[in-house]
């Protein structure tokens, strides 16, 4: 498929950034699973790093190829991180969640001294907001929260927004967080101010964290056919 393509081109890429020694966050998700992948290839050749990983996916798939993890607690510096996403915006904005995984991805980006961000080219977008926009929350409440959500949307300046909870794959069951959350899917269409967003949503109780990623990718890398476009902010 063209897409696994792109997706392994950009996950070479970002190989390049990878020094000896380095503690690496290990993102979630199709193209970050091609990284994990490489990378394990490297260590099995003796490259010698330690690792961090942003979801029990991740983790289990880390240990079965043999990548040293380390527990969150005993990190002191997190060198370089690399994760996927949902849409890449102008700027380097963000939305990612749909693994998932976006809170403990934000947490282990954001404690990053590098966040390297790869995608398919189908994932960069002129203006964001056509994939929905995950926000997780607490499952006290929720239903009083679902419509706190909206409404910041709407004053964050989305033309009405739906927002959704997310059920768990091929299940009648609502979908729980590593985390122990609830996810809501936010039908925008468009989000005009996303640093806007960004901040309302952050302001409901409830809300534990959103999919909203601003000011936190240095490098985004975009896979392509016969190689990869590397952007750094």
């Amino acid at each position: 498929m063209a897409n696994d393509i792109e997706k392994q081109n950009a996950a070479a890429a970002a190989m390049e950034f990878v020094e000896e020694g380095m503690t690496i966050g290990l993102g979630t998700g199709s193209t970050a699973k091609f990284f994990v992948e490489m990378l394990a290839d490297e260590i099995a050749d003796g490259l010698i790093v330690r690792c961090i990983e942003t979801s029990n996916q991740t983790r289990d798939l880390a240990r079965s190829l043999g990548i040293p993890l380390i527990p969150f607690e005993q990190v002191d510096r997190i060198h370089l991180t690399v994760d996927g996403a949902d849409e890449v915006g102008p700027g380097g904005v963000l939305i990612k969640g749909g693994g998932a995984a976006l809170l403990r991805e934000k947490i282990i980006a954001n404690a990053s001294d590098h966040m390297a961000v790869i995608a398919d080219s189908s994932k960069e977008v002129p203006h964001i907001g056509a994939f929905p926009l995950p926000v997780e929350v607490t499952p006290f409440g929720y239903t009083i929260t679902a419509k706190k959500v909206h409404d910041a949307l709407t004053a964050a300046g989305v033309d009405r927004p739906r927002v959704e909870l997310r059920k768990a794959p091929q299940s009648v069951d609502l979908l729980v967080t590593d985390g122990g959350n609830f996810i809501f899917d936010c039908h925008c269409g468009r989000i005009p101010d996303p640093a806007k967003a960004a901040a309302y949503l952050s302001a409901v109780p409830g809300v534990v964290e959103h999919g909203l990623f601003i000011g936190l990718a240095r490098t985004v890398i975009i896979g392509e056919e016969n190689g990869a476009h590397i952007i750094e902010y």
